[in-house]
């Protein structure tokens, strides 16, 4: 902070801010208040963040400062800002966004984040360009881990460089005020990803609506298949005892409690009892599976075979467009599980789909966006209204965990993980950046996985350890890699 006696001169400030501000809609933001407060300078990405340099009032560029905290977009996350007189030539006579400027990444990539609250409105208003597009996000929402393929984050290193942006979502994109500005999964139906209606064979099934004709298979007994944002999910009727037993059966699990997903938060108290801190979670941008005391005094009936001898629920809320568009045409909660067969990874390629879910499921919703990286369902549940991460992955990974400074060893510090429900960890500096959950090492197609997401971290984070930490048992294979 410069002292009060400067602040009615002109001078130029840079602005260093470090976190999870990438990707996020933060430049468009900072646009905003630099042009509503007559700022003029510019802001750019780097490989710590975003740097700012505004010359101006100091009065005006301390409310910007506090401006900028309190309206930080929904998915960004600020850890650091560092203020300096800004030693610089330029003479700047209005505000710009500038092309990013990249060095040594310390910066955040953000995790895949649930429907924002104006793409939902989006897809349920009849004339928008966007109704009931199964694909619709912003910067605020959408895509992020489960597309991306590398360094820099833009849309030429993620599955969506195939779809080439239309006019209208051009514009969009290249908008400062817009808030798909730079949104790297940006597409409508005249440009984007595409649903795709199949019996268990592939076969394209003629239909005039796909979700809707997805809902009433559902309500009719059968299981489907949907490609969801990090993999296949199977899905049935949560109040059909004979089809919820049928997928057991076919799925080869016939114990281990299946997750759900219901259209609200009212619809979940028919069957349980949600606290405010349960709420809460079910309805962040995570939006992970809650597992949930059931409600004895609840009027909801579903099958005694969903998670039978427990006392709990495992519940969660449309994160998708495509969830909530299904949703919103059943009148009762579904069985939404991971699309595999027990102890394997979960599908995410059509064909791998069709091939291993094919017994098992009757129709499939597919769609051409390639999922890049395989995401399961985050599971958390609430102990004294404390979270605990039973399975930390899509909506919580990559974002890292802050650390105190006194676990700074100014090393960088792999940790390989188990054998069992594996995660590995980049220690970097005071941050622990944890990876998805990624499953039992001992299936090939999961090892293959370990293998992608160690090199994939090592890219998004440019990370060389120093010291590598395993568990010693000599047949782990995480040990022995």
């Amino acid at each position: 902070m410069l002292p009060a006696t400067q602040s009615n001169k002109t001078y130029a400030e840079k602005i260093r801010v470090s976190g999870l501000v990438q990707g996020v809609g933060f430049r468009p933001t900072v646009y905003r208040l630099a042009q509503a407060m007559k700022l003029h300078g510019e802001v750019f990405n780097d490989g710590d963040g975003v740097t700012i340099v505004l010359s101006g009032n100091l009065d005006d560029i301390d409310n910007f400062i506090t401006q900028l905290q309190q309206q930080c977009p929904p998915l960004a996350s600020i850890e650091t800002i560092l203020r300096t007189p800004a030693a610089t030539q330029t003479e700047y006579r209005k505000f710009s966004i500038t092309a990013s400027r990249q060095n040594s990444v310390t910066t955040g990539v953000v995790a895949d984040a649930a429907t924002c609250p104006a793409c939902l409105q989006e897809i349920n208003d009849a004339d928008n360009r966007r109704a009931e597009y199964a694909f619709t996000n912003c910067t605020h929402c959408g895509p992020r881990l489960s597309i991306v393929q590398g360094i820099p984050y833009d849309r030429a290193n993620t599955s969506m460089a195939k779809f080439e942006l239309c006019p209208s979502c051009l514009q969009e994109y290249n908008d400062p005020l817009d808030r798909r500005f730079h949104a790297q999964p940006n597409a409508c139906p005249d440009c984007g990803p595409v649903l795709q209606f199949t019996d268990n064979r592939g076969n394209t099934v003629a239909c005039e609506n796909i979700i809707s004709t997805a809902a009433h298979y559902l309500k009719k007994g059968k299981i489907i298949a949907i490609k969801g944002i990090g993999g296949f999910q199977l899905a049935c009727d949560a109040s059909n005892e004979s089809v919820v037993q049928a997928l057991r059966q076919r799925k080869k699990r016939p114990h281990k409690s299946l997750a759900l997903m219901a259209a609200n938060i009212a619809q979940i108290k028919t069957y349980c009892d949600v606290s405010a801190a349960e709420r809460s979670a079910l309805q962040s941008h995570p939006a992970p599976i809650v597992i949930l005391k059931c409600n004895t005094m609840g009027t909801g009936r579903l099958s005694d075979r969903i998670a039978p001898d427990q006392n709990t629920l495992g519940f969660m809320l449309p994160y998708s467009p495509l969830h909530h568009l299904l949703m919103q045409r059943l009148e009762t909660p579904i069985v939404l599980t991971s699309g595999n067969l027990s102890e394997e990874p979960q599908c995410i390629d059509n064909q791998q789909a069709l091939q291993q879910l094919g017994q098992i499921a009757d129709y499939f919703i597919l769609h051409n966006r390639d999922i890049v990286n395989r995401l399961d369902d985050s599971v958390v549940r609430f102990v004294e209204e404390q979270p605990l991460y039973y399975r930390r992955a899509r909506g919580y990974a990559p974002a890292p965990l802050m650390l105190a400074d006194e676990f700074s060893s100014g090393q960088n510090i792999l940790a390989c993980g188990g054998e069992m429900k594996n995660t590995f960890c980049q220690m970097k500096g005071c941050q622990a950046i944890l990876s998805q959950h990624l499953g039992n090492l001992e299936n090939t197609l999961t090892y293959q996985d370990y293998l992608n997401n160690l090199d994939l971290y090592r890219k998004l984070f440019q990370f060389q350890p120093d010291l590598i930490v395993i568990d010693k048992h000599p047949e782990y294979l995480s040990s022995k890699y």
